[in-house]
């Protein structure tokens, strides 16, 4: 007998476990002051994603552990007097993000009771089935038919489902995963200019982020530009329409009744109400277009005189009654057409049964969860990273010039955090000095606040090596530490574009990579470190994987560049 396979009852975390969590990271002094502060303004933008998504817990250890950093560690950093303005701003930042936490402590706090209470009633029944199965006299125990609907049933309580969202395997569902950063990364965009149009202040701008009140207000602007937009390019579809039908060129074949050159008829443009939008899964809304002519009505058929006289002799028979038929008579009997192939990627949607096939599967992030798909040597989980397969040729395309020249090139991998995984969406091209071995970043500044304007975070890098093998060198090894240490997923991609391998995704082991590599004094190119499981492939296995159709995009901050 076939049995459906139910999902295994997920433990919440009591604040308490949160708190503990939250405090458990790698902190060192040897780490420059302005990383640490860049590392809580990453944890800033994660927990806002977070909370909007749904996701209280990841919300409440991020805001936690950010204001463990702030008040707690970085006043005794040696390097903290050259930056006392930045200190005092996340301070207060901090301070206002303890209001949220209040907002979140009641919240995680009556999911962990649910979570109880259910495992409660679940017990419950286990030792009800028992008590059921050994008072059988005759032996023969309830049938797993009876038995297995009180224990599994969705919706009985045994099973503690909380939340609407569905965990996602990342190397299965790529496809899915393009589709929904695709719709909301454009769903950002929007909401980013309606903010900047709306004239709010970089203080205002915060106050709302860390108040709590930014989700519901960015919605709001984003909705109303969203209409208006699709208004106004409804509105100019139909007046560019009505002006080529009164073009000469158009009107050239017609004929007017008295031979006269014809003109260009008044035309009262009609009110525009908004229009319909149809969304497919991963497509663009698709407006409906109203036709360029308006359509009238046919007039009525003229009523036809009554009689003169009318008696109940000359009064017209009522017609013969209609037979009945069945109202299944009446359905269509053709065959229905033969559905089309289903792709690939349509297997790697959950619960495609269940879905629509007008409105396609929900796309907003709080409705999934990519799952970890990869651990670090310690335990801790790390969330996949989401990789375009074309940024990688599209970089050495741009380094083409340099590399002829056994020159190094640099860049940075930022990107955004969506549906607890991370995706690559811009390639950062940053001013730099190159040689054959080394590739130093010139005004560090630009790159971050490029990345605060568009509220990105910096995922990794990516740099090549003209002449060598595809390996992480020892300054490789330190620069990449400073990322790792702010993120754990971030990671380093190395192309050697004469060698083979052709190139490499890697990380820092931990332990004993990054503490090796924090704690290390030497400054020297290429030199020896105490341990040699410094770092490891990230790819093949990993948390990284290349998603096809992802978009990014190159931004080039080198003097005289742009945007590409």
């Amino acid at each position: 007998m076939s049995t459906t396979k139910q999902p295994a009852m997920v433990r919440p975390l009591k604040v308490e476990e949160i708190v503990s969590r939250a405090q458990q990271f790698d902190y060192s002094t040897f780490t420059p002051v302005v990383s640490w502060l860049r590392t809580a303004d990453a944890m800033q933008r994660q927990a806002d994603i977070y909370e909007r998504e749904g996701d209280d817990q990841k919300a409440y250890e991020l805001l936690f552990r950010k204001a463990d950093l702030v008040l707690g560690k970085l006043p005794h950093h040696p390097q903290a007097h050259e930056q006392e303005a930045a200190l005092k701003d996340a301070r207060r930042i901090v301070l206002k993000n303890l209001e949220r936490l209040e907002t979140l402590k009641p919240r995680i706090t009556k999911r962990y009771a649910r979570y109880e209470d259910a495992l409660a009633k679940r017990k419950e029944r286990q030792a009800e089935l028992a008590k059921r199965q050994t008072s059988q006299a005759d032996g023969a125990g309830i049938s797993e038919g009876t038995a297995r609907p009180s224990l599994t049933r969705k919706g009985s309580g045994t099973w503690y489902d909380d939340s609407s969202q569905r965990t996602l395997d990342a190397s299965a569902n790529r496809d899915l995963a393009v589709k929904i950063a695709k719709k909301e990364i454009q769903r950002r965009d929007v909401a980013r200019r309606a903010v900047r149009q709306a004239g709010l202040s970089p203080e205002e701008e915060q106050g709302r982020r860390t108040g709590g009140l930014w989700s519901q207000w960015e919605d709001e602007l984003v909705t109303k530009t969203t209409r208006s937009n699709s208004v106004d390019d409804l509105s100019q579809q139909i007046i560019d329409t009505r002006r080529r039908m009164d073009s000469p060129r158009h009107i050239k074949g017609s004929s007017s009744v008295d031979g006269a050159t014809p003109r260009a008829s008044a035309y009262r443009y009609p009110t525009v109400q908004p229009p319909t939008v149809f969304e497919l899964p991963g497509d663009t809304p698709i407006i409906q277009e109203l036709p360029a002519d308006p359509v009238y009505p046919r007039s009525p058929p003229p009523i036809p005189p009554l009689p003169v006289e009318l008696s109940a002799d000359s009064a017209p028979k009522p017609p013969p009654k209609p037979p009945l038929r069945h109202p299944s008579l009446s359905i269509d009997t053709r065959p229905p057409p033969i559905p089309a192939k289903s792709s690939e990627s349509d297997e790697s949607y959950p619960d495609s049964r269940s879905t629509s096939a007008t409105t396609g599967p929900d796309l907003s992030p709080p409705s999934y969860s990519f799952k970890p798909a990869a651990y670090l040597e310690n335990g801790t989980a790390l969330r996949t990273i989401f990789l375009p397969p074309e940024l990688r040729h599209s970089f050495l395309s741009l380094a083409a010039s340099n590399t002829a020249r056994n020159l190094e090139t640099c860049g940075f991998l930022c990107g955004t955090l969506i549906s607890n995984a991370l995706f690559v969406s811009k390639l950062v091209i940053p001013e730099q000095e190159s040689t054959s071995d080394t590739c130093e970043m010139v005004n560090e500044s630009a790159l971050f606040d490029y990345c605060d304007r568009e509220e990105l975070m910096v995922l990794g890098w990516i740099h090549t090596h003209p002449t060598q093998t595809c390996f992480m060198s020892s300054r490789d090894l330190h620069t990449h530490g400073a990322y790792q240490v702010m993120m754990p997923e971030s990671i380093a991609i190395v192309c050697a574009p004469s060698k083979d391998p052709s190139w490499g995704v890697f990380r820092l082991t931990d332990p004993p990579g990054l503490r090796t590599v924090l704690n290390c004094k030497q400054t020297g190119i290429f030199h020896p470190h105490s341990d040699e499981n410094i770092y490891t492939d990230a790819l093949r296995p990993g948390h990284v994987f290349e998603a096809k159709g992802l978009d990014f995009e190159i931004v080039d901050l080198r003097p005289g560049r742009s945007i590409r």
